[in-house]
């Protein structure tokens, strides 16, 4: 079978491997999607410390059930399933108290196992122990359910800063974690949500799929300047920096109202992850700053709930499908920010 395996930052090998049996505890599927994202571009060129290559990358998987492993129940062939990416262990202080998200020894698909850039995969004994298999609802195709796992992460987000009704939102950033989250800001009763980007092709094309209230580009207008205007000076109930920069944490504190909301959603590279930041501002203003991780077993699974009610649609920002032989172009294109959502399909 085909897979692609990371080496080193700028070696991913499009290679031939033995299809997997499953052992104990597992299972194997035939992968229908894998879809990319910038956390792909980052290992691709950066690596991660928790891959110890070669490995197989690739974490927003959904397939279909080909053979169940020794004492594995429930499951049968040509089941269709979405798998989740963040495994947490279910033993630590963390994941007793319920906080699955920051588990501290949380592993995960692409990383500690073999992921969904192959025809082939095993579900590992960890992901079965902690629920992390789901259902694909019969109205919901395997490309739309593959984007189940960054609309998780994207609820847990949103739940941590309390969106809801009449809410005014800004998202910075209108890469697809930015579309999903405007759209699920609506779903969940925000009034207004505005869209901000520094790249004008990017954000048109964006804007086009989830029509914000406003789409501010960053690099034509001064984005804090232009949301106070839309606010009549009073900022925004929540800033969500779904982006990598540090500018757009700093920003973030300029245009947030009074008792306002801030969710640092983007992580920021490791060798910049400081920002300047006047507490005065967070504590005068009383402004709440807020921090995301990824997604629980439970989110993944209300993410496929969202997508297969209508709340939250997909399946448009799916715009590019390519075959994993193509896997190279797909992460370059997600770096490029050409397309909203590109999915592999092995």
């Amino acid at each position: 079978m085909l897979v692609a395996r990371f080496y080193a930052p700028g070696d991913i090998r499009l290679e031939q491997a033995p299809e997997p049996t499953p052992g104990p505890g597992q299972l194997k599927i035939a992968v229908a999607n894998c879809s990319t994202c910038g956390t792909d571009v980052k290992i691709s060129r950066h690596g991660h410390h928790h891959i110890r290559p070669p490995r197989v990358i690739g974490h927003e998987i959904a397939g279909r059930i080909v053979e169940a492993g020794e004492g594995v129940t429930g499951w049968a062939e040509g089941d269709r399933v979405q798998v989740i990416a963040a495994i947490p262990c279910g033993k630590c202080v963390e994941c007793a108290d319920g906080r699955f998200t920051v588990c501290s020894n949380q592993e995960s698909m692409g990383y500690h196992y073999d992921g969904g850039f192959a025809e082939y995969m095993i579900i590992p004994e960890a992901v079965l122990a902690v629920d992390g298999v789901n259902r694909v609802p019969d109205n919901v195709d395997l490309a739309e359910a593959s984007v189940a796992e960054p609309l998780a992460c994207v609820l847990n987000g949103q739940e941590i800063a309390g969106v809801g009704e009449g809410d005014t939102v800004v998202v910075m950033g209108a890469g697809p974690i930015g579309c999903l989250h405007v759209r699920l800001a609506r779903a969940k009763g925000a009034a207004k949500v505005y869209l901000v980007d520094l790249n004008r092709g990017r954000l048109d094309m964006s804007a086009a799929l989830v029509e914000p209230d406003a789409a501010i580009c960053g690099e034509e207008t001064d984005a804090v300047a232009e949301v106070l205007r839309l606010t009549g000076g009073r900022g925004a109930d929540l800033i969500i920096t779904a982006a990598a920069s540090g500018r757009a944490q700093e920003d973030a504190l300029r245009m947030v109202a009074r008792s306002g909301r801030i969710s640092f959603f983007g992580g920021l590279p490791k060798d910049a992850p400081i920002i300047q930041l006047d507490a005065n501002a967070v504590h005068y203003k009383e402004i709440s700053i807020f921090g995301a991780n990824g997604s629980s077993p439970a989110h993944n699974k209300r993410a496929l709930e969202l997508i297969s009610s209508g709340e939250v649609p997909v399946a448009d920002l799916i715009t590019e499908r390519m075959s994993l032989s193509d896997v190279h172009k797909a992460i370059e294109t997600v770096a490029a920010g050409t397309a909203v959502k590109v999915t592999i399909q092995p």
